[in-house]
């Protein structure tokens, strides 16, 4: 059974410095399926200025990924939920600081649920954004630990209309661009690592359906207005695939919207609720 080390909460990370240009913040802007329609955000000399997606905040905090432990056996560590908190607009080019963290790790019984934040900020120390990961570890759970906290379930209002639906089809090689943005786990683009994983071929990235599901809300009812999102918080519960139309739903709320993608097959954002100006 998979074993799980209590000592690695609340240990951080060193600071790590990701520098990055416009060319960076455009290779994700196309890795979550942005096109020539939107102009902002794929040229570096758009009028007005290039504008920098609230979600891109994952880019610099992957690479502050905190130890979660020895013997870790990542094929058994599931992206359960995503969150970002964003304080300031990112820069379009620059330095951003990330320093990360395990917060607490859960006893599910089946496994456990790891909490893990990372937060930003600018070189001279400007709070930009947190981006707070949950991960299930398959068959970690039964270690005696405290359960955490049950998430209220939050599901669109029954009956009613979407306030906006979005959708766009997936390019059958967005997993290979989405990964040159930092997340290079072999299941998105190695067909014998995805049959491992339990796939018969290999899946977009969840962080890329959050991606395209933040696209669609800053496009959609934020009319391009990139710091008006201020939280984003969704459940992955089921896999996408290259080739498949995603289509994200939102419905409006007094601080924001909640929300959920879907595919042809499958709702695959759950629990989703954004926080908007």
């Amino acid at each position: 059974m998979p074993q799980v080390d209590l000592s690695v909460i609340g240990k951080k990370t060193e600071p790590k410095v990701f520098e990055y240009s416009w060319k960076d913040v455009i290779l994700y802007a196309l890795g979550v399926g942005a096109g020539v329609g939107e102009f902002s955000f794929i040229y570096e000399n758009a009028p007005g200025g290039l504008k920098v997606l609230p979600s891109f905040c994952v880019v610099p905090a992957i690479r502050a990924f905190p130890d979660c432990g020895p013997d870790i056996n990542w094929s058994l560590m599931l992206h359960g939920e995503m969150e970002i908190q964003l304080f300031h607009r990112l820069p379009r080019q620059g330095k951003i600081v990330s320093v990360g963290e395990v917060t607490n790790i859960f006893d599910k019984g089946k496994g456990a649920v790891f909490h893990i934040n990372i937060a930003g900020s600018t070189p001279d120390g400007q709070h930009l954004f947190d981006a707070r990961w949950v991960i299930f570890y398959l068959g970690a759970g039964g270690f005696g630990g405290n359960p955490g906290p049950k998430a209220a379930p939050l599901a669109p209002p029954q009956g009613l209309a979407p306030d906006f639906s979005i959708s766009q089809k997936t390019c059958e090689n967005q997993a290979a661009l989405y990964r040159l943005s930092g997340d290079l786990n072999p299941l998105h683009i190695e067909p014998q690592a995805a049959r491992t994983g339990g796939f018969d071929r290999p899946i977009l990235h969840g962080l890329c359906t959050y991606g395209f599901a933040t696209r669609a809300l800053v496009n959609g009812p934020l009319e391009g207005d990139v710091s008006r999102l201020k939280q984003f918080k969704a459940r992955f519960s089921s896999s996408v695939y290259p080739g498949d139309t995603l289509t994200t739903e939102g419905w409006k709320t007094d601080n924001g919207y909640i929300l959920q993608a879907k595919t042809e097959r499958n709702v695959v954002l759950t629990n989703a609720m954004a926080v908007v100006a």
